[in-house]
């Protein structure tokens, strides 16, 4: 198929079936714009999405670092570029840190860290031979501050904040952007059970700690208050944005999470301040 350029954004994005993804999606789909929509299954895209010259439905596991490759020089055959990578693709581990297999754990990093990056150095050279580009990276508001029964989860999306951070100064001097995005509690299937893994070891001692998460995750289910479609929205103004933020919290909890950690944070700084600089060497050691 001949390569067709004459729309005004082409965007890729993983994980895109369902969930932040599919509104995501949808929104780009219905401003007109181009969307390389991945999932471990093209079908399911298919499903969900009227076939049209915008859309291209491609099978990715962003663990497969040749798959992605292959659906990059894909989405280039079809469309010549890629203007945004929405790396959406990922899941959740519910449980105590200490209640976590090694193999869950593998496997959250596997998709969660390792698939991003795979994603990433897949679609990089093509922006960077066009100077530009707008590398989105969903973290949560996990990413900012972890929490108990999310902690692992949580490792993962600290990993994104810290790859983002990175790329953004690595990418900005060469015409691209990279903003980490903090989702709240939004209102779609994340807690179910086909996006949340529960550890199914438990250990009576955290039933006060990550026991009570375990509960509010039922009780919360299909109840957060971040709607999808606003969040959609809100992903449309990030890519009009002349100057995109390199952090873009949403919803109402997580700015309330990112004020009450660094009151904390201050809080702590006020207190061992006196410690913390004690161990620098003594001025006049540096003089001399």
């Amino acid at each position: 198929m001949n390569a067709k350029t004459d729309f005004k954004r082409v965007w890729m994005i993983t994980g895109a079936a369902r969930g932040i993804g599919a509104r995501i999606t949808e929104a780009a789909l219905a401003r007109g714009e181009a969307v390389v929509a991945t999932s471990r299954d093209a079908a399911s895209v298919q499903k969900r999405f009227p076939a049209s010259d915008a859309l291209l439905a491609l099978p990715l596991d962003v663990t497969d670092e040749a798959q992605a490759a292959t659906a990059v020089q894909a989405a280039l055959a079809r469309f010549g570029r890629i203007d945004v990578l929405v790396n959406n693709a990922g899941y959740g581990l519910l449980g105590a840190v200490e209640e976590a297999t090694a193999e869950e754990v593998r496997r959250l990093y596997d998709t969660n860290v390792f698939g991003l990056l795979n994603v990433t150095r897949a679609v990089l050279p093509a922006m960077r031979a066009r100077r530009s580009g707008h590398v989105i990276n969903i973290s949560s508001l996990g990413g900012y501050q972890s929490s108990p029964g999310f902690g692992v989860y949580c490792s993962t999306k600290f990993a994104v904040e810290g790859l983002s951070e990175a790329l953004h100064g690595e990418l900005a001097p060469l015409g691209i952007h990279v903003t980490v995005v903090e989702p709240g509690y939004f209102r779609t299937d994340f807690l179910d059970s086909n996006s949340l893994v529960v550890s199914p070891r438990i250990l009576n001692d955290y039933a006060a700690s990550a026991g009570q998460v375990r509960a509010a995750a039922t009780r919360i289910n299909h109840n957060q208050p971040g709607d999808p479609l606003r969040l959609a929205q809100a992903m449309l103004a990030l890519v009009d944005a002349s100057a995109p933020p390199l952090r873009l919290p949403l919803g109402t909890d997580t700015l309330q999470t990112i004020a009450d950690k660094h009151a904390f944070v201050n809080a702590e700084l006020k207190d061992w301040k006196a410690l913390a600089a004690s161990t620098d060497f003594p001025q006049e050691a540096l003089a001399a």
